[in-house]
């Protein structure tokens, strides 16, 4: 019993880090994926405007300085770094900067909607699909 215990507990913290991890990954695409000097000239973004999202950018420089601040919940990330840009940008220049870098979209979800989509995984949901006991059946 007591290696059975054992053996879940490794298990539950390797699959706790790896989701940290894949949380840690978005969070350096999000900084990676976008030309800040392009955002800067687009929204017309003054000379401190432009420092404060250099600063933000180089916030965490790696994992572990990330990991000290979200290892108890790795998906706020999302909602401090948006809340931020919107707080330097303002409304109108972040509103800006979401439909020309993120269809629209709060880049909040779509980060949220990648996790969830994460395609290792993707074979699992077809496999309850298929068996669910009461799928295609109508009710009585």
């Amino acid at each position: 019993m007591k290696k059975l215990w054992i053996a879940a507990m490794v298990t539950g913290t390797f699959a706790f880090s790896h989701a940290q991890s894949l949380d840690y990954t978005d969070y350096q695409r999000s900084i990676s994926d976008i030309n800040w000097q392009n955002v800067i000239s687009d929204l017309l973004l003054n000379t401190s405007q432009a420092d404060q999202l250099y600063s933000l950018n180089d916030r965490y420089g790696n994992y572990d300085s990330w990991n000290r601040t979200y290892a108890n919940d790795p998906g706020r990330w999302r909602d401090d770094r948006y809340g931020e840009m919107e707080r330097i940008l303002g409304k109108e220049k972040y509103a800006k900067f979401k439909n020309k870098y993120y269809k629209g979209q709060n880049p909040t979800a779509v980060y949220n909607r990648n996790k969830n989509n994460d395609k290792r995984y993707k074979h699992m949901n077809k496999k309850v699909k298929a068996h669910h006991p009461h799928k295609g059946k109508k009710p009585h």
